[in-house]
């Protein structure tokens, strides 16, 4: 081999190895310790680890890598690894979840990247509520070309989660699904389609604080996105952003610079007005659900235009 088709052979591998696979940054911005926890294939260097307050930690993704990162709270491990977690807890009695998904609820990040050849070199990542929340998470992009949004959740759910799905303690907002387990809210059996699995008033409760996340298994339109050649960081508990990184992110606000949810929903429960059948309660549920419809319409014309 010529000493120049040394060198382009040279500059072509590490060329490839540059594109061949994404880092992930993982950036805690809570005021407490925070346990991510990572379930893909390929298995990573890690499962799961510890990240406290103000540090970060990254690893690399290989090309066609696809799995989900989300964040556990209230975690106990002993000098072995051992122990569990109060929220978004893996289930593998360590601190590595070892195959392991998160318990829900948990606020989840989640990845399909694309591969160096062929046609699907795109990646694909959105943050889905479909299990839940439990923190706030966003993913922000790094390099890349295409749309390539920050998306994810910076509003608090825990504070305006309706009763019925509230975690005992805090600590989470569980799905519709998970507390009532329907064919309706889990979107399954006659309801497994995107024409017969409707937003619910509890996914529009999600939707109408995080826009741009995943609020029940077909809200695809608006919260799955993409990008090529990127590098994403996963941030817990982020700073709210500014500019145009925030349009689409937040739920709107009214024109005194208040949340138009908070006196819905800080201490109240769809489940409970629907039920009560009296015609207060009733009333005062459709007075809900038609104003989480209106800021929910608000949001999409502000944000996308149409």
């Amino acid at each position: 081999m010529t000493r120049s088709n040394l060198v382009l052979t040279s500059l072509l591998f590490f060329f490839l190895k540059g594109v061949s696979c994404a880092t992930f940054t993982f950036v805690n911005k809570c005021s407490y310790t925070v346990w991510p926890g990572i379930l893909g294939n390929p298995v990573l260097d890690t499962t799961g680890f510890e990240l406290a307050n103000g540090n970060s930690r990254s690893f690399q993704a290989p090309a066609g890598w696809s799995g989900r990162l989300w964040g556990r709270t209230g975690c106990n491990f002993d000098s072995t690894g051992h122990g569990s977690c109060a929220t978004a807890d893996c289930g593998s009695g360590e601190m590595q979840c070892n195959g392991a998904g998160a318990t829900p609820p948990a606020t989840l990040a989640e990845f399909t990247l694309g591969s160096i050849s062929g046609s699907a070199t795109q990646d694909f990542y959105d943050v889905s509520l479909v299990d839940g929340y439990n923190l706030q998470m966003i993913v922000e992009v790094n390099g890349g070309s295409g749309d390539c949004r920050t998306t994810g959740c910076v509003d608090d759910l825990n504070r305006r989660c309706p009763s019925e799905l509230r975690v005992e303690g805090g600590g989470g907002c569980r799905s519709a699904c998970e507390a009532f387990g329907t064919p309706e809210y889990c979107c399954k059996g006659e309801f497994d389609s995107p024409s017969t699995c409707q937003p619910t008033a509890y996914s529009q409760v999600f939707k109408t604080a995080c826009p741009r996340s995943y609020s029940y298994a077909y809200d695809d339109a608006t919260s799955t996105f993409t990008c090529t050649g990127a590098n994403y960081v996963i941030t817990f508990c982020p700073s709210l952003p500014s500019g145009k990184v925030t349009k689409g992110l937040m739920r709107p606000t009214n024109e005194t610079g208040s949340d138009p949810l908070k006196e819905f929903f800080s201490n109240s429960s769809l489940y409970a007005d629907l039920a009560a059948g009296s015609s207060l309660g009733i009333d005062h549920f459709s007075l809900k659900l038609i104003f989480i419809l209106f800021v929910i319409y608000f949001t999409h014309i502000s944000f996308f235009g149409m």
